[in-house]
């Protein structure tokens, strides 16, 4: 067992497939390849994956990414089929611009965090995406935002709720690996920006305390039933308010069952979105000039 290794744990059938972060004695820290989650294990408990395929868990949580894939892109091409034609029912000649919210993102994982950003290439996003340890995200919050300005920032990593904390104790933020971090960084952001509709913070990761991230000023938070979400529901939900109108608010229903892990994985409040439309459309980009929207 090394570093590296793709493992699963045998006294959870192999629910989940997970890389070795490291090896300390004859315990292994634990990062799930699809799902947020932070585990540990012992070595004994663990069977190295050669093959990803082979994972049936690993399969189903792909599958379920491609399908909201396919689904966010369908909806996506429904904007612009609707917009077209509403664009020629009031006869305007010229073509419109689109400008969609602008997106921070801040991950715990290097690997999660190019998968976020070939999500957000692919749907057109504009993203700032940085990895970063989640003990360092509130400090890295308060240094970026007056730079970046985004429209939407997503606070995320791994997390899970501790083997051995107290009894029922799921209120405590102590009961978490790392929801105390995500909380400080949340805090930041709303010390920056205090209005939920100027700057949508999205938060959490696998059981993190849904609860306290709402309190403390996140727009969208995991976990609301404690679970696994999947390492791109974040994503969706950020890509969801960047192209929601801002005469709009976020379809809560929609983007919640749109995710992976659905109704007990991701929850939040009513947001207005982040998309604008521009008209008409510039001939040409000065050279050298970065655009300010």
């Amino acid at each position: 067992m090394k570093q590296g290794d793709l493992v699963v744990r045998k006294s959870y059938g192999g629910d989940v497939l997970f890389r070795v972060a490291t090896v300390q004695e004859e315990t292994a820290i634990l990062k799930g390849t699809d799902y947020r989650l932070l585990a540990d294990a012992p070595v004994v408990d663990l069977s190295v994956v050669g093959d990803p395929e082979s994972s049936a868990a690993a399969r189903q949580a792909r599958i379920k990414a491609a399908e909201s894939t396919m689904k966010m892109q369908t909806q996506r091409e429904q904007q612009i089929m609707e917009r077209e034609l509403q664009q020629r029912a009031q006869s305007e000649s010229q073509p419109y611009f689109e400008v969609p919210g602008k997106v921070l993102h801040l991950d715990g994982d290097s690997n999660y965090m190019r998968k976020s950003m070939q999500l957000y290439t692919q749907m057109r996003v504009p993203a700032h995406g940085i990895y970063v340890h989640e003990s360092q995200m509130a400090d890295l919050v308060y240094r970026l935002l007056p730079q970046i300005k985004p429209d939407i920032v997503v606070i995320t990593g791994h997390d899970g709720v501790l083997k051995n904390r107290l009894d029922d104790d799921l209120h405590n933020l102590a009961s978490y690996k790392n929801s105390q971090n995500f909380v400080n960084a949340v805090r930041i952001a709303r010390q920056y920006e205090k209005s939920k509709d100027s700057l949508v913070v999205v938060a959490g990761a696998c059981q993190s305390h849904y609860e306290a991230l709402l309190q403390n000023g996140a727009n969208f938070a995991s976990s609301p039933g404690r679970v696994l979400i999947h390492a791109l529901d974040p994503v969706y939900v950020a890509i969801k308010a960047s192209y929601t109108s801002i005469k709009d608010t976020i379809n809560l229903a929609d983007v919640i069952h749109g995710t992976i892990s659905g109704i007990d994985g991701v929850g939040g409040i009513e947001t207005l979105g982040k998309f604008r439309v521009g008209l008409p459309k510039p001939k040409t980009t000065l050279t050298g000039v970065k655009p300010t929207v």
